[in-house]
């Protein structure tokens, strides 16, 4: 009897097994068969747009643009984390040495294009 139960059992086993593989199968809603990554990135600056002269801070500000001139501006960022050109922002420095935005003193954190 023991022999027999062991052989119920194999196959009660072999049954089950094969049904979780059924399961399994069936429990997939899709495949991915392909997949393509993709990427966006950003300057690490609160505002992308220099809020004295209203340009993107990785184009050439408008006085630049006027002089032909493009090549030569770049941008400052202030320790607060907002970026200017460096022309506008050297002008604003002139009359207020505070950011236009945030109203801190004005501490350049770094230049750079």
């Amino acid at each position: 009897m023991a022999e027999e139960d062991e052989v119920v059992d194999k196959e009660f086993m072999e049954g089950v097994n094969e049904g979780n593989e059924d399961n399994r199968k069936s429990d997939k809603l899709f495949v991915i068969k392909k997949w393509n990554a993709c990427a966006m990135w950003s300057w690490d600056c609160e505002c992308d747009t220099c809020a004295i002269c209203r340009v993107h801070v990785m184009d050439a500000c408008l006085r630049c643009q006027a002089d032909n001139k493009q090549e030569d501006c770049v941008v400052v960022w202030g320790e607060c984390n907002h970026s200017f050109h460096n022309c506008c922002m050297s002008l604003w420095v002139q009359q207020n040495n505070r950011c236009p935005l945030c109203q801190h003193d004005w501490i350049v954190q770094r230049i750079g294009k």
